[in-house]
């Protein structure tokens, strides 16, 4: 089975949970872990399971506009924050609405965010809506969108990324126990 990992990540967090979330899939399976920036449609086109993650910006995923926020708060003097390598270009959102069908494929797929601690409600989270548009796209959804936790100093909170990687190879494990792949 090929498991294709995408990313959006601001500050590092979504991308440091990625790579655990790879890390743990990779025991069962291959994997390609790739930014939103570099998923091409031929990588889509040849995963069997697609896990898609991004920031939580403004209780929900990012839009160009949150995403030009949080790059101008790196900017400025004095911020503890630094912005990933990969930040630059569209979010999983503008990526996602770009994917097209993958209804009739068998694809697989979850959806996972960083996000504050607390009760959804009040943070949001992005994995909810990653969740209904892998969906509407005719993906079928192995499990509940999952949640990573930062801190208020925007860093992973201790054990995050340990727990990616054992969610990681949970979904690895789900996968493999329901794929079947289709006959051309």
């Amino acid at each position: 089975m090929r498991a294709l990992v995408v990313y959006e990540s601001m500050y590092g967090n979504t991308h440091a949970v990625a790579v655990s979330i790879a890390a743990g899939l990779s025991t069962r399976h291959d994997v390609t872990l790739v930014p939103v920036t570099r998923a091409t449609p031929e990588l889509v086109a040849a995963a069997d399971l697609l896990v898609v993650g991004g920031p939580t910006h403004l209780h929900r995923m990012s839009t160009a506009a949150s995403r030009r926020w949080a790059a101008d708060a790196a900017r400025k003097q004095a911020s503890p924050l630094t912005m990933d390598p990969d930040a630059e270009g569209p979010g999983v959102r503008g990526w996602l609405e770009a994917v097209g069908s993958l209804s009739g494929r068998n694809t697989l797929a979850v959806a996972f965010d960083t996000r504050l601690g607390g009760v959804p409600l009040f943070t949001g989270r992005a994995s909810r809506g990653i969740s209904r548009l892998l969906a509407g796209h005719g993906c079928r959804m192995l499990a509940a969108p999952e949640s990573f936790l930062v801190s208020k100093r925007d860093t992973l909170r201790d054990g995050e990324t340990d727990r990616a990687r054992a969610w990681g190879a949970m979904i690895g494990a789900a996968a493999g126990d329901l794929y079947a792949p289709t006959v051309a």
